[in-house]
């Protein structure tokens, strides 16, 4: 169980929008080629190319945008929305702007010198082999897999440890444009079924299927497409359960292989709207299925309920009256329950199901001075996983909560995902830091014995790279972490090029990853900074509430005084400092054009929230209303007023740089944030600098799209940010 769930929300490792998968150690002299012809690439240069845009005959780069008289009065504010019509993603209107944007953004970026080295780069530093944490079944090892020469992930399977890998699944051949992906959500106890759901482009909704592995055919039992939040195979393989989205909302059910899915039992959700997350997980044994019920995303309340399937009687209880966070795992008849009730950093109950009133419950595992990040019940013991002033930290409990000792990482950094199972002393660990690239290790419970399981083969050497923790003030006096990476020998001249990134919110954490485009920065003299807002769960549920509803300035205030600190600090200057956040990154730098356009120098802006008075309306919208409020309450509205960057766009205003970066493929956040804020920032802006928008029809906030359309949107960006901060220059 993950304490920081969050299904609609983008992954952790998503933070910095273009991050690569692998790179190659000692290409020097290439980067610096690379540079050497940006550096000669100025704003102006930009410009010339909107000028040769304009003249194709094809009117105004970027295109003049129809205004609409449209006036919203919300609680008695006037709200003008000129942009409303944009809203309409289908109408022949909205596609036919969509087209000019686009072609003057390609017509932009595509005048970048060093573009073709840049893509050939970064192809470089993406096409190795790389994994996922393994299912272990059966002594079979089943896993997702991206070989060097592949666009997209395959799903494996290996015999035995060192086995050779062998290709299930390929869906290279669903569609011409690689733009189908599949991915891994389940294997039967006995290792004969597989289940997978297959994506179109980057929605977050999958139709599920089910391969019969010895034979590589599909079975018959197909389940509607859907948001699919969790599925376990019953022990015996006879069925599944599982957790979807509904129109009228999440429920959890039951399908027995071989019947007809419009036939399964809905156990759980009657009455649930769409607002709500319901997730189901099967004990080992198969005898209990845990419900948790989570009031949306960057929730401060969540429920748990049991059904005992062995007797098949009604679903019980164990919590669901009140306002805290309750995850757990259910095995041999009792609940691990890890919850911040009473403990804003989190601690561990024992429930016994033939006794679940809470004056029953036994804490096993205290609360510590570190926040969980995780939890999982692994070869009969409980494994934790902290966040410690921002790195992962792995210890081992007992199923009594008696320590039993702790997992030594290889280095300070963080732990992306772990798996195993209750009856087997296998964990799987995927670890990676800022100078450590991504490998799945592989603990025994047994032997206290970590081992790489898989490592790419990505040449760098960790010691020429300095990562610094620092702290600062924000303008409130609260101290805030922040992460510097950065090559050895960097001197302190108040110019050098910066890449700021950050999230700040819905209880993510935002810990060392290891990013080529980070590492190919750092060796071009520039610096990436990553701090740790309020809003995250970095210093546990205090520090995310410091960050929501009607505190989500600090997070921006947060932002802002990591800005500040680097210049004060002379590590750069504003006309050096890049900036880049996705999805609730996104809306972060969405304030910080409105709020400080004058202390920046380029802006990415992934998949946002921008538009923070309709948000709720739309996708999964209803899901964040815990996390940010809603314009619907008429208290709610107006700090959200304050801050949503749609609303507070100022008309003759010099803005930085923005490169907006969105899609129809994304069904999380509406792409009409990134629509209509493109347009009302290029008509608003007084500035010399290009407002682009980069609009891709498949392009989504789940992944799963072919590699060369990610290297395509990654060339995009870089060659945007390095020639609006003259990379390399001095």
């Amino acid at each position: 169980m993950n304490v920081q769930q969050d299904p609609a929300i983008p992954a952790r490792r998503n933070r910095f929008a273009f991050a690569l998968r692998c790179v190659r150690f000692g290409f020097n002299i290439l980067i610096v080629a690379i540079f050497a012809a940006i550096v000669c690439l100025s704003s102006c240069s930009l410009a010339n190319a909107q000028d040769a845009q304009s003249k194709q005959g094809d009117g105004k780069c970027p295109p003049v945008t129809r205004k609409d008289s449209v006036v919203d009065v919300l609680h008695g504010v006037s709200i003008p929305d000129p942009y409303r019509w944009l809203e309409d993603q289908d109408s022949a209107e909205t596609r036919a702007w969509l087209e000019s944007e686009n072609r003057c953004t390609e017509a932009v970026l595509r005048a970048v010198p060093g573009r073709e080295q840049i893509t050939e780069r970064l192809s470089e530093l993406q096409k190795t082999d790389s994994f996922a944490t393994p299912l272990q079944r059966n002594g079979d090892y089943f896993f997702e897999k991206r070989a060097a020469g592949q666009d997209l992930y395959v799903i494996c399977r290996r015999h035995g440890l060192n086995g050779a890998d062998e290709v299930l699944l390929d869906p290279a051949g669903m569609s011409a444009d690689h733009s189908t992906s599949v991915v891994l959500r389940g294997v039967t106890d006995d290792a004969a079924t597989l289940a997978y759901g297959v994506r179109a482009g980057g929605r977050d909704e999958v139709t599920m299927h089910f391969l019969d592995v010895k034979s590589r055919k599909d079975l018959r039992d197909v389940l509607p497409v859907a948001d699919y939040f969790s599925l376990d195979f019953e022990p015996s393989g006879r069925g599944v359960y599982y957790a979807r989205s509904t129109a009228e909302g999440p429920r959890v059910m039951h399908h027995v292989m071989g019947s007809d899915p419009a036939s399964d039992a809905e156990i759980f959700g009657k009455g649930y709207g769409p607002e709500k997350i319901i997730g189901g997980q099967l004990s080992r044994d198969g005898r209990d299925l845990l419900i948790s019920v989570s009031y949306g995303s960057g929730i401060t309340r969540s429920d748990l309920y049991f059904k005992d399937l062995e007797t098949n009687s009604a679903v019980k209880p164990i919590v669901n009256d009140t306002e805290a966070l309750f995850g757990g795992e259910i095995q041999a008849g009792k609940a691990v329950v890890a919850t911040n009730w009473k403990a804003p950093k989190w601690h561990i109950y024992l429930v016994d199901l033939k006794n679940p009133a809470r004056d029953a419950w036994k804490e096993i595992v205290p609360e510590s001075d570190a926040s969980f990040e995780n939890v999982g019940l692994f070869g009969g013991k409980i494994y934790v996983q902290y966040v410690r002033n921002v790195v992962s930290q792995l210890k081992i409990f007992d199923i009594d909560g008696k320590p039993d000792g702790e997992i030594a990482l290889p280095s300070l950094g963080a732990v992306t995902g772990s798996s195993g199972s209750w009856d087997s002393p296998e964990i799987f660990l995927a670890f990676e830091s800022f100078n450590i690239p991504g490998s799945i290790y592989r603990y025994d419970l047994n032997h206290r014995d970590l081992k790489p399981w898989v490592s790419p083969k990505v040449p760098i050497d960790p010691n020429a790279y300095t990562v610094e923790q620092v702290w600062y003030e924000s303008k409130d006096k609260t101290r805030v972490p922040m992460f510097l990476f950065y090559k050895k020998g960097m001197v302190k001249n108040g110019a050098t090029p910066v890449w700021l990134t950050a999230y700040g919110g819905f209880d993510v954490n935002l810990t060392p990853g290891f990013s080529p485009s980070a590492v190919e920065w750092a060796d071009a003299g520039g610096i990436f900074a990553q701090p740790n807002l309020r809003g995250g769960g970095e210093f546990g549920e205090a520090w995310h509430q410091a960050g929501m509803m009607e505190k989500k300035q600090n997070v921006f205030d947060d932002f802002i005084g990591a800005a500040e600190w680097l210049i004060a600090n002379h590590y750069t200057n504003s006309s050096k400092l890049a900036i880049e956040g996705t999805s609730n990154g996104g809306l972060l730098m969405g304030a910080m054009m409105t709020q400080r356009p004058d202390l920046f120098r380029a802006i990415v802006c992934g998949y946002p929230l921008l538009d923070m008075l309709r948000f709720q309306k739309f996708m999964k919208g209803s899901f964040w209303v815990p996390e940010y409020g809603s314009a619907d309450d008429p208290e709610q509205f107006k700090y959200i007023l304050k801050y949503s960057p749609y609303q507070n766009v100022k008309d003759g205003t010099a803005y930085p740089a923005v490169l907006f970066i969105t899609g129809d493929g994304d069904t999380r956040v509406a792409p009409l944030h990134a629509r209509k804020m493109a347009a009302r920032l290029q008509a608003a802006n007084n500035g010399p600098h290009p407002i682009l928008l980069l609009y891709d029809t498949k392009s989504g906030h789940s992944g799963g799209r072919p590699l060369s359309k990610q290297i395509e949107e990654q060339t995009d960006a870089l060659a945007f940010v390095f020639s609006q901060v003259g990379v390399g220059a001095k």
